[in-house]
């Protein structure tokens, strides 16, 4: 069969095993109705324009997370119990299971978004979209957005030793939400925390998804005091090019890497672990 196909089906088969699944259904969902209730409990029924800013900094660290985090993670589980071995020898198997990962990625971030953004409505007073052109510029930022991050989190991933490096990883990643503007004006930051957070992809989904939800008088709150549109796409579209150039590489030699040998390597010392 074809390949694309093949992940297509496969991408079905774990959407299916999630909905069936109690357990994973609500960890999915978990996170954008936890900090929905956080940003509500903080904002004390003020639906002012700092508060507005909450939830597009929700769906820009939704991403961002989900990418340079989860995305790893699943890497990790599918080298430890084998799946990355046997789909070695298998015919365009990597290209299936490539492809079902990224469909699956794109489900799940695509029903977290829209419980920020329906839940932001709510209980935060942020409107959708009002206008076919914002419509427009949210989902191209999203789509692209998300074209940014997973590869390069699949890339990180593919370097990683071990799944405890996630630990120490995961310190940075937090790091640059809270420089990144997500949560407040990214203006009240030092101008060099400012440029430190422009390098990075989570500044940009950001502000495109900021523009696309508060009026046009919002962008006061911006460092430039515009949405700067141009320079989102430009930002975005560098990182969409770079993780696609990393990301194919480097699972192909980590894939050329695994062998029985290290599989019961890994098994022995996890079945170690666990007796102690």
């Amino acid at each position: 069969m074809n390949p694309f196909r093949l992940g297509l089906l496969r991408a079905a088969i774990e959407l299916r095993q999630v909905l069936r699944s109690r357990k994973d259904f609500y960890s999915y969902l978990s996170t954008p109705l936890i900090f929905l209730a956080v940003a509500y409990w903080r904002a004390g029924g003020d639906k002012g324009q700092t508060t507005q800013l909450v939830p597009a900094g929700g769906v820009g660290s939704t991403i961002f997370m989900f990418g340079l985090m989860t995305v790893p993670q699943f890497l990790f589980g599918d080298r430890e119990d084998g799946t990355l071995l046997r789909l070695r020898g298998v015919p365009g198997a990597m290209t299936a299971y490539l492809t079902g990962k990224t469909l699956f990625v794109l489900a799940t971030m695509i029903a977290s978004i829209a419980v920020l953004l329906l839940g932001g409505t709510a209980l935060l007073g942020v409107g959708l979209p009002s206008s076919p052109t914002q419509w427009l510029t949210l989902c191209w930022v999203l789509l692209l957005g998300i074209a940014a991050v997973v590869p390069i989190g699949a890339a990180i991933g593919a370097l990683l030793p071990a799944r405890e490096a996630l630990a120490l990883y995961l310190m940075p990643v937090m790091g640059l939400i809270f420089v990144s503007g997500t949560f407040s004006p990214l203006r009240n930051l030092p101008t060099w925390l400012q440029d430190v957070a422009s390098a990075f992809p989570l500044r940009w989904i950001a502000q495109g998804v900021r523009s696309a939800l508060l009026p046009d008088a919002a962008k006061s709150y911006e460092p430039n005091g515009s949405w700067q549109h141009l320079a989102t796409l430009g930002a975005l579209t560098a990182w969409v090019l770079l993780g696609f150039l990393l990301a194919p590489r480097l699972l192909r030699r980590m894939a050329a890497r695994e062998s029985g040998s290290r599989l019961s390597e890994r098994e022995q010392k996890r079945l170690t672990k666990a007796a102690y």
